[in-house]
């Protein structure tokens, strides 16, 4: 059996794409996931992501599309920034091979349900795709971590890791980010110390870790390890959650650019929503055998 895939990636953050809408359950299992990813056995990818059909939202008009992801490790997170705008350039492709839109598809936007809700991507013009990431949630019950009592937030609290005290803020979009600033983000050996973020007992559903170094207040610099998948060279939702850490701690204005190593994306803290603007590139095609 085979299964035809396309391959997008976000700023690098790369992606298997699969046209799931067949059926409301992945086609791959985690384990199979796994194998997909791997850069010498099999595609490469820092997740395989599912295209399933649309759900009813209670109060709300129903979803048109439902995206599920395997991360490179088999887990499942509950949503992806660059992966839900990678999903939103697949969909349109289909939908216009399939003669549903014009050529040209920029300004469609997309209900699409995740583990974390919906989420509301827009196409735009250069191959950019527009996200409404919704709120930031801030309390630590809905992180989770441990570093503070439920009802309250995490600002610059202390986290002992890798041998020394860091400063973190914690915020939620929807998965779990830990957020530390330091003064030179080159100099962070993230091959070393992410995993011990990501494992640590404060976080009881593990942790996505950026580390920031403030340019200007409205230009961040930042390094991710994303839980499941290790180092990334980009990741939508952590520049989200990074800028919501800069904002709170004083360090940055609510619109800013954050560099990633694979690019940058365009954030936006307006009102109480989060907007994300970037890339969303397809590399290339093909099939894969069970």
């Amino acid at each position: 059996m085979t299964i035809a895939f396309v391959k997008y990636h976000g700023l690098g953050n790369d992606f298997i794409l699969i046209d799931n809408r067949q059926s409301s359950e992945p086609c791959l299992t985690p384990e199979q996931a796994v194998i997909w990813c791997d850069r010498h056995f099999g595609i490469g990818a820092d997740g395989v992501i599912f295209a399933l059909p649309g759900q009813p939202v209670p109060g709300e008009p129903d979803s048109d599309y439902t995206m599920r992801i395997f991360n490179s490790d088999g887990s499942e997170p509950e949503m992806c920034g660059n992966g839900i705008r990678c999903m939103a350039r697949f969909v349109a492709d289909l939908e216009e091979e399939a003669g549903l839109i014009a050529e040209k598809a920029e300004g469609r936007a997309y209900r699409i349900q995740t583990l974390a809700g919906v989420i509301v991507p827009k196409l735009e013009a250069g191959g950019k795709v527009t996200v409404d990431m919704g709120l930031p949630r801030l309390l630590a019950a809905e992180i989770p971590t441990t570093l503070a009592s439920p009802d309250e937030k995490v600002i610059n609290q202390p986290l002992q890791a890798a041998g020394k005290s860091w400063d973190v803020t914690c915020v939620s979009m929807g998965n779990p980010h830990c957020i530390t600033f330091v003064e030179d983000v080159a100099t962070i050996p993230l091959e070393t110390i992410g995993t011990q973020f990501e494992h640590h007992p404060a976080f009881p559903q593990r942790i996505n870790t950026e580390f920031i170094q403030v340019i200007r207040s409205d230009y961040l610099k930042m390094r991710v390890w994303e839980r499941g998948a290790g180092i990334t060279l980009a990741c939508g939702t952590g520049a989200c959650a990074s800028l919501v850490a800069g904002v709170l701690t004083g360090r940055c204005d609510r619109r800013a650019t954050v560099e990633l190593p694979g690019g940058c994306l365009e954030i936006e803290w307006s009102g109480d929503r989060i907007y994300m603007t970037g890339d969303a590139q397809r590399v290339f095609e093909g099939v894969m055998s069970l």
